[in-house]
């Protein structure tokens, strides 16, 4: 029998509470119905005992020390900093972290990483709140301030709070399998597993958090009509608007052209259908793009590679 993979969870005084029994949840779920675990998850503090997390709920937690599987740091606001500044945590995430199978963050744990200097040179995820301030804070980091989640060698780093989920799930099915992973899912009751290369916010969402945007349900019947004509007297016929008046308020509501936010919207899907296998031609049609050519020549654009790469990165489970 093997031994339990070790998982520890970083948390500290103003912890991000999500951050840390998100992923916890996950890792526990994993054990459920089996003979012996697979996962020995320890929340680990820099003092141990209990630690008050962002909403007042306490954690129990030993003080870190030994050696793990994997680490991840829960992200914070109050409390950051100081978790930053303490030289024993630095001291301990220096001489444990490189010997762990892979180690990373939840949030703005990637903060307290960076503080290390574990991240140098790595291409990383932290909360789109706070995406500018980690990368001029740390300019040896890069920050993909789009990806849920990203995994650049060993280090695994999420966006924001619920996307330690998502990457937990990730996790889960680099060693157990996808069918484990999306059980988990199902059982906690997930509208969807979310790859780490969705963007942190939708389109529609974006335009929902503008409290002028009056677009959203237009961008809503959109996303589901990729296939059809979405040019600008189409629009402006659906929205009740003359063309002029549609483009100016579409650019003042969405900061982007209605060409290019509709190409956006495309692109999106199409690289949903290609982690799932569909052919070229297939996804060019349903997202109205009309052929694989011009398919390739929009996706280069936006994402610097080819569709054929994207679909051999993100076709199979995460290594």
């Amino acid at each position: 029998m093997s031994k339990p993979h070790r998982i520890a969870l970083l948390a500290y005084d103003g912890c991000q509470l999500l951050d840390v029994t998100g992923p916890a949840a996950v890792f526990g779920a994993a054990n459920e119905g089996r003979d012996h675990p697979v996962y020995d998850v320890e929340i680990v503090s820099p003092d141990g005992g209990p630690v008050t997390s962002n909403c007042g709920v306490a954690l129990v937690s030993r003080r870190f020390g030994g050696q793990y599987d994997t680490l991840l740091v829960a992200g914070g606001s109050r409390g950051l900093k100081a978790v930053m500044a303490r030289e024993e945590v630095r001291r301990w995430l220096l001489r444990v972290a490189p010997r762990t199978r892979r180690f990373g963050s939840v949030c703005t744990g990637a903060f307290v990483l960076a503080a290390a200097g574990l991240l140098d040179g790595k291409r990383v995820a932290t909360h789109w709140a706070s995406c500018q301030r980690l990368a001029e804070k740390f300019p040896a980091v890069t920050v993909d301030a789009d990806a849920l989640y990203v995994v650049d060698g060993k280090v695994w780093t999420s966006a924001g709070v619920t996307t330690g989920i998502d990457m937990a799930l990730a996790l889960v099915e680099a060693d157990l399998g996808a069918a484990t992973a999306n059980l988990i899912a199902r059982h906690f009751v997930l509208y969807a597993r979310r790859p780490g290369y969705q963007s942190q916010f939708s389109p529609l969402l974006q335009v929902q958090t503008e409290a002028d945007a009056p677009f959203a349900r237009l961008i809503e019947w959109m996303q589901a009509h990729l296939a059809e004509p979405l040019d600008v007297p189409s629009l402006a016929t659906r929205a009740g608007l003359s063309e002029r008046s549609f483009y100016r308020k579409f650019v003042e509501a969405t900061g982007k052209t209605p060409a290019h936010f509709v190409e956006g919207l495309r692109l999106d899907a199409a690289r949903t259908l290609l982690a799932k296998g569909l052919p070229l031609k297939a996804i060019a049609s349903r997202v109205g793009l009309r052929s694989s050519a011009r398919l390739g020549q929009a996706f280069e654009r936006r994402f610097g590679m080819a569709p054929s790469l994207f679909r051999e990165m993100h076709s199979a489970s995460v290594p």
